[in-house]
């Protein structure tokens, strides 16, 4: 019993051993194998292309800034009182015209002291009146007395007659004095303008210098624009010299050297401003290193301008102003640049990777100055990391003609073939597609004789 036990024992892992070593053979003998395909040449990306060709093209220079009114001052109190009255439009955000009465003060003290100052005028003038009446009495008496000497000034009282007048000098003084500070007790808005913070109100007492209310002028706005470095060859800069006269730039003045400019925001949904490049700043801006502009926007606050809502000071605004016109030059959607070096377009259906330099871009297309000629099919359809050489069907295209252009074995054009196929057809007046068709149906077939070509037996 004990002997066919320990053979059980010896006989399993034998058997283990024998069943591996076999599986292991089978394994070997029998690899796994797959029907891979050959590489498919037909087209598996289908794009959007354009075909490029020069335009005459508007740059548009993009900016930002902050609204910032033309005046702002502080207006203040120039005589001392009770505020008895206070304007309707004397309240924060309230507009006003230059001249308007915006406070008025008790101005009994004042009246008083301007009958007072009229007093002392009466007085002044009649003491004149009887010194020059001394004078003639003086002169008459002389010249009966005198025996035919000259009369010295003291004997004909020119010098009391002198102090006469300057006693009415003083008066009518006094009293211009004293009517202006009558009229001082209203006060008048200096320009057209609107109230930013108010600080006094009725029945306050106030002295002289006291702050009365912070204003800002409405005839026009400005905004401080930053210009980028790359930006400013193609701005139309107004510069100042100090040689020349300086006005403002009327709306109508279509021969000056500026910029229109169209402000916008959406603090308060889409609101669209049109103004215009004023002046250039004197200096570059230490912290930037960038040059500013400033512009201007004209009647901000009337609704015949104006439609889409009012600017506010402070305001976040973006600006887009109108650059210089460049001819002949090739613009592409920013869009369509990787990395801001290359783009794709496709040859003959293949994909191919080009290198390109801009000549200036803003946020939606840019300028190609090297890597882009006219004719070249770009690629518009967002592709990410694609190799180049990989078949593509444009979007839009026949198939047939994709698939032809897929399975053809001749190598794609040169720029330089390109050139002379283009030159050919303006010479015939077609295009080159027409010329390219023309020659593919007049070539002979493969195996075939050219008909045009005597065979000599």
């Amino acid at each position: 019993m004990s002997k066919t036990f320990n053979f059980k024992k010896l006989l399993l892992p034998v058997v283990i051993i024998i069943i591996t070593v076999g599986l292991m053979m089978l394994i070997f003998k029998n690899p796994p194998t797959s029907k891979r395909g050959k590489t498919s040449k037909a087209p598996q990306i289908t794009v959007e292309t354009v075909t490029l060709a020069p335009q005459k093209y508007q740059v548009i220079v993009q900016s930002f800034g902050t609204v910032q009114p033309r005046t702002e001052s502080v207006l203040f109190a120039q005589v001392s009182g009770q505020i008895n009255q206070v304007s309707k439009q004397f309240r924060d955000g309230g507009f006003f015209e230059k001249g308007d009465v915006l406070l008025e003060l008790d101005d009994r003290d004042y009246q008083a002291e301007v009958k007072i100052a009229q007093a002392s005028l009466m007085t002044a003038e009649q003491g004149l009146q009887e010194e020059i009446a001394k004078v003639k009495q003086a002169k008459a008496d002389w010249e009966r007395l005198g025996n035919g000497e000259i009369a010295t000034d003291l004997v004909l009282r020119k010098p009391q007659l002198e102090a006469a007048k300057a006693q009415v000098l003083s008066a009518q003084a006094l009293l211009e004095q004293d009517q202006l500070s009558l009229e001082r007790t209203k006060i008048l808005a200096p320009y057209a303008g609107r109230i930013l913070n108010k600080n006094v109100d009725i029945g306050q007492v106030i002295s002289s210098s006291t702050e009365l209310a912070d204003i800002f002028a409405v005839d026009y706005v400005e905004i401080r624009l930053p210009i980028k470095n790359k930006d400013l060859p193609l701005m139309k800069l107004p510069e100042e010299y100090r040689d020349t006269n300086s006005q403002l730039v009327s709306e109508d003045d279509e021969n000056t050297m500026t910029s229109n400019v169209v402000i916008s925001s959406d603090l308060l949904g889409k609101q669209v401003w049109q103004g215009r490049v004023i002046r250039t700043e004197s200096a570059i801006d230490e912290s930037s290193q960038q040059l500013y502009v400033v512009a201007q926007i004209i009647h901000p606050y009337d609704s015949e301008y104006n439609k889409n809502g009012q600017i506010k000071m402070g305001q976040y605004v973006t600006a887009e102003m109108t650059g210089k016109e460049v001819d002949n030059v090739l613009v592409i959607p920013s869009s369509a640049i990787y990395q801001g070096s290359y783009v794709y377009t496709v040859k003959e259906g293949i994909l191919l990777r080009k290198e390109i330099k801009l000549g200036w871009q803003n946020g939606s297309e840019s300028i190609v100055t090297e890597g882009l000629m006219a004719g070249d099919e770009l690629v518009l359809t967002s592709l990410g990391q694609v190799s180049s050489g990989t078949p593509v069907a444009i979007a839009g295209q026949e198939p047939q003609k994709q698939k032809d252009n897929v399975r053809s074995n001749k190598p794609p054009m040169s720029d330089e073939q390109r050139k002379r196929l283009a030159t050919k057809a303006a010479e015939r007046g077609i295009t080159v597609e027409a010329l390219m068709a023309e020659r593919q149906k007049n070539k002979p077939l493969k195996g075939q004789q050219n008909p045009s070509v005597k065979v000599i037996n």
